[in-house]
């Protein structure tokens, strides 16, 4: 009996990945709903004014959860660089006038090599007044493609400029200097008020603990898949927006629609990856 009792809390304690969680519904169930429509990944941001709560989307869009931290695997992560007008990087109704999707080439104007780009140097940005800064008039952020213990998707979490360092300071300890991915682990996710002219919040990142075994080969099967579409969708789009006149906006969204037998899902965009060759990240 006791055997069995301990046997089922380190059961319950094992990550549970989308294919783990058993369903009442079938794709097929949902593809008379889904025609037609894009499903993309919820995301999340670092709040302003040094806030201490995420803004979680929730069932209804009027009454989003808020949590203080998030927890689960850091699937993969990217730099997202984008340069909005002067004081408009703020605002969701703007749209950047340039983005790049990988930090090294931007689409739009001024678009070109990021490296090269006078806009993504330090000492560029302005304030609120219009008054120069240290930083860059170049967003510099990063997403992570973050999955939570039993849910069917990631959600985004995009790191302002000033949680970039506090990521990388905990990946090169946690990670890098141990010769392991970021899916190797469960992170929780924290945020940190920093008090000044204008408070704001940065991130804190702590490892709740490592995969091994069976689950770790678990976790990377799945992960190394996702990674490989995210990537290859990333650079489909990233070819397409190279393809546009610097005026048109490129957009970091990333949907998701059914297929017309309502069998699989694909991820589609103006390209499409198909479900039927690969497995999706969901």
């Amino acid at each position: 009996m006791t055997n069995n009792y301990e046997n089922a809390l380190v059961e319950n304690k094992n990550f549970m990945l989308p294919d783990m969680v058993a369903g009442e519904f079938t794709s097929e169930d949902m593809a008379d709903d889904l025609e037609g429509l894009q499903i993309s990944f919820q995301r999340v941001k670092i709040p302003g004014g040094g806030v201490l709560q995420f803004e979680m989307p929730g069932d209804n869009p009027e009454e989003p959860d808020y949590v203080k931290t998030i927890e689960g695997i850091i699937l993969y992560s990217h730099p997202n660089f984008a340069y909005w007008p002067d004081g408009m990087e703020y605002d969701d109704n703007v749209s950047p006038l340039c983005t790049s999707i990988d930090g090294k080439t931007g689409c739009g104007s001024p678009g070109g090599a990021c490296a090269a780009c006078p806009l993504n140097q330090y000492g560029t940005a302005t304030d609120s007044k219009g008054n120069p800064t240290k930083g860059k008039a170049c967003k510099n952020m990063r997403n992570l493609y973050i999955l939570r213990n039993g849910e069917s998707m990631p959600i985004v979490l995009s790191l302002p400029p000033t949680s970039l360092r506090p990521y990388e300071e905990f990946f090169n300890g946690s990670f890098a200097m141990k010769r392991r991915p970021s899916y190797t682990a469960v992170v929780q996710i924290g945020l940190k008020r920093i008090d000044g002219a204008n408070a704001y919040s940065v991130a804190t990142f702590k490892k709740v603990r490592d995969f091994v075994g069976e689950e770790l080969m678990q976790v990377k099967a799945y992960a190394v898949n996702f990674r490989e579409q995210i990537k290859s969708l990333n650079q489909m789009r990233a070819a397409e927006a190279m393809k546009r006149s610097d005026s048109e906006p490129f957009y970091e969204d990333l949907p998701f629609s059914s297929t017309e037998n309502g069998t699989h899902f694909e991820i589609s965009s103006n390209d499409t990856l198909d479900g039927d060759k690969d497995e999706l990240p969901m």
